[in-house]
């Protein structure tokens, strides 16, 4: 059965962020913590954040790291609770946004937190006394200020997924002028994961036009300002429909992903290093023409429309554009150029058949199919 749910409040436009203390109002936050990073405070945007408070009291956790881990979840938690904090406020990327939801679960919830992910079947286990959260993006790409996931490296070592109502942010303030110094190669790669969401979600098999509709949308923003938002960081336009495309991507997803997702979640386990918007971006290619010989994707024409959406006089031509894409950019031409080794194969392919995006994929892929996208991406 078809289940379509989009609750977030958004705030979205350039000085949104000085909506953050009337949020906190609403939400009936009196004292968050806010989670970033050490790079957020070195580019001024933790100031930026913390002024926006006004006299509202808070406390700062800054460690989160580039792939957040379960012990930065923990630390989190241990400095949520020292300063007797009743909020979270996610200033950050996907990484601080999705170690910000890890702690709404473990601050509140007992128990290892492998106890509640997604593969583990502890969705349900997620309820209603996790944290209020209120995300501000600085990146365009994961859209994890409106998605009711978090991708966190477990201390096992698996990078897992977790799920529920309880973790979308109650508010997500997307304000672009936040995104306005971020790096060349950084902007590209996150852009690229906002498209990747984009095309994937699309992709997918299961019923929810709504979020068909709003993944098109978002890949025509995303792919047509992609360029211009990386050469030109200060192109206000460009910062806008990356920020939209990225929202919209997130959106859209709770459609399901597919193999792209699990391939990188996976890969990303085994090393942490690894830039997750990038693998996206490296496995787009292999995974659409995997899934080109799909029913459902030929019957419904999802890589025409998707051709349609990017400009393309071909579906033919979507693999071939998203290489040409990634070239201009001046992202990796393969994973070998990332140092992906042949020998992690295996251990990838079984994360990646283990991971929750791998059965929503419209076409069910085996180890043989992961092992030949993986070889094809390289």
């Amino acid at each position: 059965m078809a289940f379509i749910n989009y609750i977030t409040q958004v705030h979205i436009d350039f000085g949104a962020i000085s909506l953050l203390k009337s949020e906190c109002d609403r939400v009936g936050i009196t004292k968050p913590l806010i989670v970033t990073d050490a790079g957020v405070r070195a580019a001024g945007v933790l100031a930026r954040a913390e002024a926006a408070l006004g006299a509202l009291p808070y406390a700062v956790f800054d460690q989160t790291p580039s792939n957040p881990n379960e012990a930065a979840v923990r630390a989190a938690v241990d400095v949520f609770k020292a300063n007797q904090c009743d909020g979270l406020i996610a200033v950050g990327g996907g990484s601080s946004i999705d170690c910000a939801k890890g702690a709404a679960i473990a601050a509140t919830h007992e128990g290892a937190l492998k106890t509640y992910a997604t593969i583990e079947g502890g969705s349900p286990k997620i309820t209603e006394r996790a944290v209020p959260l209120i995300a501000v993006p600085t990146t365009a790409g994961t859209g994890s200020e409106v998605a009711r996931g978090a991708i966190v490296i477990l201390e096992d070592g698996r990078k897992l997924g977790f799920h529920s109502m309880h973790l979308i942010p109650k508010t997500a303030i997307c304000d672009p002028e936040l995104t306005l110094g971020l790096p060349p190669m950084l902007t590209a790669a996150t852009g690229m994961d906002a498209i990747a969401h984009c095309m994937e979600t699309f992709m997918s098999a299961a019923f929810n036009p709504p979020a068909d509709g709003i993944a098109l949308d978002g890949l025509a923003r995303g792919w047509a300002h992609i360029e211009r938002a990386t050469t030109n960081g200060q192109d206000r336009e460009a910062r806008l429909m990356m920020m939209s495309a990225s929202m919209q991507g997130a959106m859209a997803f709770q459609k399901g992903l597919g193999c792209v997702h699990s391939l990188s979640h996976s890969l990303g386990g085994v090393n942490p290093k690894l830039h997750h918007g990038t693998l996206n971006a490296m496995f787009l290619p292999a995974v659409i023409a995997f899934n080109a010989a799909n029913e459902s994707v030929q019957k419904e024409k999802r890589l025409a429309r998707m051709a349609q959406a990017m400009g393309l006089q071909s579906s033919d031509d979507v693999g071939a554009a998203i290489r040409e894409m990634n070239a201009r950019l001046g992202l990796p031409a393969g994973l070998a150029a990332m140092k992906v080794e042949r020998e992690w194969f295996a251990k990838v392919i079984d994360g990646a058949l283990a991971d929750h995006c791998h059965k929503t994929n419209p076409r069910i892929a085996s180890a043989e199919d992961y092992e030949a996208m993986l070889a094809a991406s390289m």
